[in-house]
């Protein structure tokens, strides 16, 4: 039976689309974005996380594990994800429980189970199911036919999506989806790269070519501190976006509800000294959109 790595399934989701939704998060992502607020989501593999106040420091972890994946640094557990086979042993034997782990793997049948279980909200606020992640494409076998058994149910399907997908692969799955979430970071590549660690080339392809067959889709601008958050940054993506024939987008202002997720990967976390943006921070920036003829709204 085909399964897939799934790190989060969210019910009574209300900002991934329209209605009541819920929202299935995919584990794996081809992009590292700096001020990502799910970084568990990036590796494609089970992760273990380690919440250092709770550790006792038994070094029963360390013991346990059979591939030497852990070892001690400054008092800390240091988890190698690369030797790391996903076993648990660590997880189940921890008697702090400061140790938990990221990634599942379910079958389809499961996930449209549990999706189900909320029909009678989905129609009464026009709802549905939303693949999130990390990149749902980047798992594309297996997201074909989720989708496809979630389609049979008679349910509004969306996907929040990178758009870094080899244009094979893009063009075959977004068509299946009622909406594209369609997340546009960055109209310059070089700036593109530096916050995400690769070039906008193939997602600005895949944006025109979904809008080119009329799919119903949705920019979406992350607005992040220092990357894409100028007045000069808001008028190169709206001239991307007006060249693009795209006529609505949304804000998704810069917030830290991430922050925590990154100590337990025992991750660096270069944005934690800046503030969270408002709506009201943002208006002269929402302003460059409306003065383009483009609908943007939070």
């Amino acid at each position: 039976m085909e399964k897939g790595l799934i790190f989060n399934i969210q019910k009574f989701s209300i900002h991934d689309g329209p209605g009541i939704r819920t929202t299935v998060f995919f584990k794996g992502c081809p992009l590292k974005c700096k001020w990502c607020s799910n970084p568990e989501s990036q590796l494609h593999k089970l992760q273990i996380l380690y919440d250092f106040e709770k550790c006792v420091h038994c070094k029963k972890c360390l013991l346990d594990c059979p591939k030497q994946a852990i070892q001690e640094k400054d008092n800390h557990m240091i988890f190698n994800h690369e030797k790391c086979i996903g076993c648990l042993q660590c997880v189940n034997n921890c008697p702090a429980k400061a140790l938990s782990h990221e990634g599942d793997y379910k079958e389809i049948q499961e996930i449209v189970d549990i999706c189900m279980q909320d029909i009678d909200f989905y129609e009464e606020s026009n709802g549905g199911v939303t693949i999130s992640g990390g990149e749902g494409m980047a798992q594309p076998e297996f997201l074909e036919k989720l989708v496809l058994a979630l389609k049979e149910k008679n349910l509004h399907v969306a996907i929040e999506t990178t758009g870094y997908i080899q244009k094979e692969i893009f063009q075959k799955l977004a068509p299946l989806f009622d909406l594209l979430l369609f997340d546009v970071k960055h109209y310059d590549r070089l700036q593109h790269f530096g916050g995400t660690g690769v070039y906008n080339d193939l997602i600005v392809e895949n944006l025109q070519w979904a809008i080119q067959h009329q799919l119903n889709v949705l920019p979406r601008i992350p607005v992040i501190p220092d990357f894409n958050d100028s007045l000069e940054d808001a008028k190169g993506i709206s001239e991307l976006l007006k060249a693009s024939n795209i006529q609505k987008v949304q804000l998704l202002p810069f917030h830290q509800f991430g922050e925590k997720k990154y100590s337990l990967l025992n991750k660096e976390y270069n944005l934690k000294t800046y503030q969270a943006y408002h709506e009201e921070d943002l208006k002269d920036y929402q302003q460059i959109f409306l003065d383009k003829g483009i609908d943007c709204f939070f």
